[in-house]
């Protein structure tokens, strides 16, 4: 059987520290900023261990590569926080499906509108299908035309239609997505919604 981690660092891919570093010289830099310039390693491990923190192993593509003598538990906890606040930032959107039909009534076509801006309120994107059932399958070209009196109004709420309408088997599929200036126009409702509740 294969040793999985010889010649290499295996699975681990953070930075390597203390002895996982092999260089015979790097930059030095100190946990408060200081810069000690290049050393040999021998030297930043005695700096390190006189300090009693780690060495920890920043940038290794640089010529010499740079060491930091800092607490590597501080700094892997100031890492995973990093990376949690950029995930916080970052939009989620999902895809949120409405189905129709080529006989929809006013009121249920009235209803799936008003989810659909609602969708599209909160940053969704939304995939539209009209199903086509035993004998409506004749009349394709009328549910055409309604499918498209329907994206027309769905645009109008501040959509923009991210794939053309296309005729899959029994069913007539697009995808539409929020325009920028609805999701600002939304987000500002929202914030003025808070403000009148407080």
């Amino acid at each position: 059987m294969k040793d999985k981690h010889r010649g290499g660092r295996g699975k681990n891919l953070g930075p390597r520290i203390n002895d996982q570093i092999r260089i015979s010289e790097c930059r030095l830099i100190g946990d408060d900023g200081t810069a000690y310039g290049v050393v040999s390693l021998d030297k930043a491990r005695d700096i390190a261990s006189d300090l009693g923190l780690d060495l920890v192993e920043v940038s290794p593509t640089a010529k010499p590569p740079v060491v930091k003598v800092i607490d590597y538990g501080k700094f892997k906890y100031d890492q995973q926080k990093k990376a949690n606040e950029a995930k916080k930032k970052q939009a989620q959107v999902s895809l949120k499906e409405i189905q129709f039909r080529p006989n929809i009534e006013a009121h249920d076509l009235e209803t799936k509108l008003k989810r659909a801006e609602k969708f599209l309120g909160q940053g969704d994107k939304i995939k539209m299908v009209m199903q086509f059932r035993g004998r409506e399958m004749a009349y394709k070209d009328l549910g055409l035309s309604k499918f498209k009196d329907i994206l027309a109004t769905v645009e109008e709420m501040g959509s923009q239609v991210e794939s053309e309408p296309k005729m899959m088997g029994n069913r007539i599929i697009t995808i539409v997505a929020p325009t920028k200036k609805a999701l600002q126009k939304s987000a500002a409702t929202k914030s003025t919604e808070e403000a009148a509740e407080s």
